[in-house]
């Protein structure tokens, strides 16, 4: 009862600091568009997480699939239709149909098979990304759109010019999305990948269908991180190639592992230091990664249960 109580005060205090984010950054030195960034990239994160923390799979591919969003959106906003909304949704599902496909030609890998597969995957998208320059701008990114006001029929959100209602559109969006996770997670759908996770020979000797939970959770984890990497765009007005690189999940990783990677929020912990210590170091120097790279290694040698789970180790009597 006492453990559930403060879960609920910790969920509480999250939501109450997202919430306000908007004003109480400035007066600590950050900016809207970094708490938005800070919100998106936990989404990526939490995505990753529900795969690997929760299912125990580990992919180094989630990249392509947060960039296939930002391309989706870009190229729908460019040269298809001019609709936040319809740019969104092509992006989300583009990244989920993709997911699915290369997903049933990979479930029945594991341990360093699947990430590395999942690398390999990740790079073709990558590769077409780079070379098709007639379409994707290759290597110099597509540019030329922007994000557009969205209409609600009562009302318009200025999402275009409006730094705070961009930001409550992405809360929105996270807000949702972190719902279904949890919802997902508290059902014996969730129950069954924790199983999977902790004995995958006896949850098959119980009859479990191990190989369709670990695609259904592979193409859900991929879909949340699309539609982080649709939102994404939106901040930017612009997509680039990089966002499909295996290196790019491998940030995702990090702040998985950063925040507490078998934890619900820990992946937003580890995204707001993540977040926060690269927008810092990277505006004081060029060796920003080195710095990020030694806390990470400092984290993981000590704190292997991550940022929360100091945290909880010492408000824990």
């Amino acid at each position: 009862m006492q453990q559930a109580l403060k879960h609920n005060q910790g969920t509480l205090i999250v939501w109450l600091l997202l919430l306000t984010a908007p004003f109480w950054l400035p007066y600590i030195g950050g900016y809207t568009a970094l708490g938005s960034r800070v919100v998106i990239l936990a989404l990526a994160a939490m995505s990753v997480n529900f795969l690997l923390g929760f299912t125990g799979v580990l992919s180094f591919g989630h990249a392509a699939y947060f960039g296939i969003g930002v391309y989706g959106v870009g190229l729908t906003l460019k040269y298809l239709e001019p609709s936040t909304v319809a740019g969104i949704a092509i992006g989300v599902g583009a990244g989920a149909l993709a997911a699915a496909v290369i997903g049933v030609l990979i479930v029945r890998l594991r341990g360093i098979y699947f990430a590395m597969v999942t690398i390999a995957f990740g790079q073709v998208f990558y590769f077409i990304a780079y070379r098709w320059n007639s379409v994707t701008g290759g290597d110099d990114g597509l540019s030329g759109w922007h994000r557009l006001p969205i209409d609600l029929g009562f009302t318009t959100l200025d999402i275009q010019s409006n730094d705070k209602a961009l930001y409550y559109l992405v809360l929105a969006c996270f807000g949702v999305s972190v719902a279904i996770m949890a919802f997902l997670l508290r059902s014996p759908f969730g129950r069954t990948l924790i199983a999977i996770r902790e004995n995958e020979r006896r949850a098959r000797f119980l009859g479990i269908p191990v190989d369709q939970h670990i695609w259904l959770s592979w193409v859900i984890s991929c879909t949340f991180v699309s539609l982080a990497g649709a939102l994404y765009a939106l901040i930017n007005n612009f997509a680039d190639p990089h966002d499909l690189r295996w290196d790019q999940s491998g940030d995702f990783v990090i702040m998985a592992v950063l925040g507490g990677m078998r934890s619900f929020w820990g992946p937003l912990l580890g995204a707001a230091l993540f977040v926060v210590l690269q927008d810092y170091l990277s505006s004081h120097t060029e060796n920003w990664q080195s710095f990020i790279g030694a806390f990470f290694v400092l984290v993981v040698m000590f704190f292997p249960r991550g940022i929360l789970g100091i945290l909880r180790r010492r408000t824990t009597p």
